[in-house]
């Protein structure tokens, strides 16, 4: 299962401090048994949450492990996060989140049905099957730069890079 948090800032000059306490916050993250690997990227896309941190989880039952209750959230941020952006999504259709090597960027669409018309992205669809569920269907596609930046510029889908 791969579980999203996005989120922005409703202060952005203060993005430098968060994503030094986003660091510590994935590592700490990392140490709940049942949570196998957890990245952060960011985009500039407007309309999309500047922020998604992606987790690999072992099965929704994460989510109920007391140590990941006493971690988890955005803690002292929470109130400078815009509820614009604010979302947690858990999906099915994947058991792990992919790799998204240095040279390489994460495509994010979200869709009604598991479907695109973005000839030569290999998207992997993943089905909303709990948390906020602000989508039924998310396309991820790990990329290389070169490619994403050749795509046209569109609002259904955004360039996330690593952290």
């Amino acid at each position: 299962m791969i579980f999203m948090s996005q989120s922005g800032l409703t202060d952005p000059s203060r993005a430098g401090e968060w994503a030094q306490w986003y660091v510590e916050h994935l590592r700490i993250m990392r140490t709940v048994d049942g949570i196998d690997s957890a990245e952060r990227f960011v985009t500039d896309a407007h309309e999309w949450p500047p922020s998604l941190a992606m987790y690999t989880l072992r099965s929704a039952a994460v989510f109920d492990d007391p140590h990941y209750q006493k971690i988890r959230g955005m803690g002292s941020w929470l109130p400078l996060i815009d509820r614009r952006y604010y979302r947690r999504n858990l999906f099915s259709g994947a058991s792990h989140a992919p790799q998204v090597p240095p040279g390489y960027v994460l495509l994010v669409t979200d869709r009604a049905t598991p479907d695109s018309d973005m000839p030569g992205i290999g998207w992997t669809w993943l089905a909303s099957v709990g948390l906020d569920q602000s989508t039924p269907w998310r396309g991820i596609a790990v990329e290389k730069q070169e490619v994403a930046q050749a795509l046209p510029a569109r609002v259904d889908f955004a360039v996330y890079r690593r952290c």
